[in-house]
């Protein structure tokens, strides 16, 4: 679940929290919020930042085509 937390503090500091969002696609979803909010002081990239996404790949193969068909005809005798 993607969630993004802040805290605001009364000097108006902003602190934003991204979890939920692997790899470096939390700076596309953040990037107008913080422009809004203002000057950028520092990051700390988690270790949801680091990861690389999953992706699944799937691959079925036709068996049908590789076995040879073989029958014996009884009703000829």
């Amino acid at each position: 679940m993607e969630t993004l937390e802040f805290i605001i503090y009364p000097d108006g500091r902003v602190q934003e929290k991204v979890t939920g969002i692997v790899g470096a696609s939390c700076a596309e979803v953040t990037a107008a919020i913080e422009a809004q909010l203002g000057q950028v002081v520092s990051q700390e990239p988690t270790s949801e930042y680091f990861t690389q996404p999953l992706q699944q790949a799937a691959s079925v193969q036709s068996i049908a085509a590789q076995v040879q068909t073989s029958y014996s005809d009884w009703s000829s005798q």
